[in-house]
């Protein structure tokens, strides 16, 4: 079902991730997001599994989450290989029927794409969604582009959306379940018939969607009027964002594991 999807949601635990500054983890996740779409050779890409293994055991994510988390993205991923197989004629031809070639050069290219869609996945899931609340990751992007204020960028105001946007994936989530059960106890049928009456049977979901998602964004923004929320400026934080040591250290382990794997991959080419 809808709601047992992980992707968006915050993981209750006591891990040395969790812990971690989220200034850090932000800067980790853009070095792992380059790094993802860097490395091409099979042996990197078994230790950047390796690697984010690691990271998921650092975060005491329990393998039922994990799933949870990837199993949305799995039909795209199918989608994504797929496509790559079709369409990729370079190489030596392994299977042709009419129109359609296969050669050892897309296999190679579609199998990477979508295993860079997963890494993707888990990778922005370990170290912002799944580790670290919404409202650190606002003050953790505030944070890092506070520099952008010297020519007026408001850093405050995107950043706070950023975070509602992510907060609001789950709810979101959970909000289409519940109309789909409704819907079902009325009749509705999403399973069967043509592609084209199921397609138009999702009409049923999205319009009911969209009035609940302004309902929610209303609420939302009288009850930021009522806290007289009126933007970042003069505003103070309860907790502040401290780096310590422990930081520093698991921001340079996971640096170097980065590095080293960018290195090997340049190196096995």
């Amino acid at each position: 079902m809808l709601s047992d999807i992980s992707l968006g949601r915050y993981y209750k635990a006591d891990s040395l991730l969790h812990r971690t500054d989220p200034r850090i983890k932000t800067i980790l996740y853009l070095v792992y997001l380059v790094v993802i779409f860097i490395v091409k050779t099979p042996a990197t890409i078994g230790v950047l599994a390796g690697v984010i293994a690691v990271q998921l055991v650092m975060g005491k994510v329990r393998p039922s989450v994990i799933w949870k988390t990837v199993k949305p993205v799995l039909p795209l991923s199918l989608f994504i290989l797929i496509l790559n197989l079709i369409t990729i004629r370079q190489g030596n031809t392994v299977f042709q029927w009419k129109f359609v070639t296969v050669t050892d050069y897309g296999i190679s290219r579609a199998v990477l794409m979508a295993i860079r869609l997963v890494f993707l996945i888990l990778s922005t899931s370990i170290m912002l969604t799944l580790t670290t609340t919404p409202l650190k990751i606002s003050d953790a992007l505030e944070s890092l582009f506070s520099p952008l204020k010297i020519i007026k960028v408001p850093v405050h105001e995107m950043a706070m959306m950023m975070s509602i946007a992510l907060r609001f994936i789950p709810t979101l989530i959970e909000e289409t379940d519940k109309i789909m059960k409704a819907q079902v106890s009325r009749g509705a049928d999403y399973d069967t018939g043509t592609f084209l009456n199921r397609l138009k049977g999702y009409i049923t979901v999205l319009i009911p969607l969209f009035v609940s998602s302004f309902r929610r964004a209303e609420e939302l923004a009288v009850a930021m009027d009522a806290r007289c929320y009126r933007g970042g400026d003069g505003r103070t934080k309860l907790n502040p964002l401290r780096l310590n040591a422990t930081d520093l250290l698991v921001g340079m382990f996971l640096f170097v594991c980065a590095a080293g794997l960018v290195v090997m991959d340049l190196t096995l080419r």
